[in-house]
């Protein structure tokens, strides 16, 4: 159930955001619409629907209507006591119905976000957003949930010195390898915790996303906007995302940061053309740290050059992606088998042409290689992307 509430919370959120900035005409086609119109011929995969807004809340068509009034989503289930939204002048209301059980309650004002869910003898679920942060209790067992941010610089991008601190404690260092020890039964130490809708942050429609502000010089703004006190460890993971993505990028890399889906579809398209395929990282279920065995693995990228477009998720209020296009990146789907059975089908990524890299960036302390010596590879974590012409 806890699911449910959260998934009710992030929409909360969007809806929160659409009804400060949209104007009383219609809202712009929906992200799902424009990848259809854009790509009509590439399916859209797992790790973009997951961050998806709205119609992920009850897989059908939701509809959204914003006008003088407020903003009004309704699910389209057909049932007369189905999910409904407002947004008004009093705030923001959800309301989802259920027969003896007292129903489950969404209420923004000016005191914050308040989620409750009456269970019977169960105490019930209940979010809170402030000044504080976010806090989920379930009500069963007392314990609070939450989920936090660690900031540092994204492990893939390639200007950046690793510090100390990452060489020995960042998980991601399992992620590098060298293109040489890919090959069928090579066995690699891995963990990769499964992503859920509830736990990772969510795109924006673009008209929605170009109306906030994304820039170091109008950083107070946006920790006002969304409540985050400028000492928090949520403050500084999203200072160093606007860093990240305003510094410049490497020699032989063309560099950008997705706001929006259609912004990614955009920029990916303008480098490879609109006959592309994805490839992402996908696991069965959650699994901890354990040895996988290469079962299969085929090369996805194309051409001379081995051009792709990688985009890697920052940490952000909503769906933010680093995206570098190079012509030197030999793109993999490798097929893995963990030692409790697990099956994974993972993305990887070889960059060939290291020499513009930060000679102390992570994957040189980790593999004990030089810049420009070897290609370096990583894998890629669920909610990173590949982009990729067909062929």
């Amino acid at each position: 159930m806890e699911s449910r509430f959260s998934l009710l919370l992030l929409l909360l959120i969007s809806l929160g955001i659409v009804c400060s900035y949209a104007a009383d005409d219609d809202i712009d086609i929906s992200p799902e619409q424009y990848w259809e119109s854009a790509l009509p011929n590439t399916p859209m995969p797992k790790v973009i629907t997951h961050l998806l807004g709205l119609d992920f809340l009850e897989g059908k068509s939701t509809s959204v209507n914003v006008g003088k009034g407020g903003v009004n989503v309704n699910t389209g289930k057909g049932k007369p006591k189905g999910t409904s939204v407002n947004v008004g002048k009093g705030g923001v209301n959800v309301n989802t119905p259920k027969p003896k059980q007292g129903g489950t309650s969404v209420n923004v004002g000016k005191g914050g976000v308040n989620v409750n869910t009456p269970k019977p003898k169960q105490g019930g679920t209940s979010v809170n957003v402030g000044k504080g942060g976010v806090n989920v209790h379930t009500g069963r067992k007392g314990k609070p949930v939450y989920v936090g941010v660690k900031p540092g610089y994204s492990p893939f991008n390639y200007v950046y010195a690793a510090t100390e601190t990452q060489v020995h404690d960042d998980p991601n260092t399992a992620l590098f390898f060298l293109e040489k020890d890919l090959n069928p039964n090579s066995k690699f130490t891995l963990h990769f915790p499964k992503q859920t809708t509830t736990t990772t942050t969510k795109f924006l429609p673009r008209r929605v996303a170009k109306s906030l502000p994304f820039s170091s010089q109008k950083l107070p703004q946006i920790l006002t906007h969304f409540s985050i006190p400028p000492a928090s460890l949520e403050a500084e993971s999203i200072r160093n995302t606007i860093d990240q993505c305003e510094a410049p990028g490497i020699v032989g890399e063309d560099k950008f940061c997705a706001t929006s889906l259609e912004s990614m579809v955009d920029f990916s398209t303008s480098k490879l053309g609109k006959k592309v395929t994805l490839v992402s990282t996908e696991i069965e279920k959650d699994t901890d740290l354990q040895a996988f065995t290469v079962v299969n693995l085929t090369k996805k990228s194309s051409g001379v050059t081995d051009s792709a477009v990688v985009c890697h998720k920052l940490s952000y209020p909503y769906a933010v992606f680093y995206c570098h296009y190079t012509q030197h990146t030999r793109v993999y789907k490798v097929s893995l088998l963990g030692v409790d059975g697990t099956k994974a089908d993972v993305a990887a990524a070889c960059h060939t042409d290291t020499s513009a890299w930060n000679p102390k960036h992570l994957a040189f302390q980790v593999l004990k290689v030089k810049p420009g010596t070897v290609p370096v590879c990583h894998f890629l974590p669920q909610d990173h992307v590949v982009w990729v012409s067909k062929y």
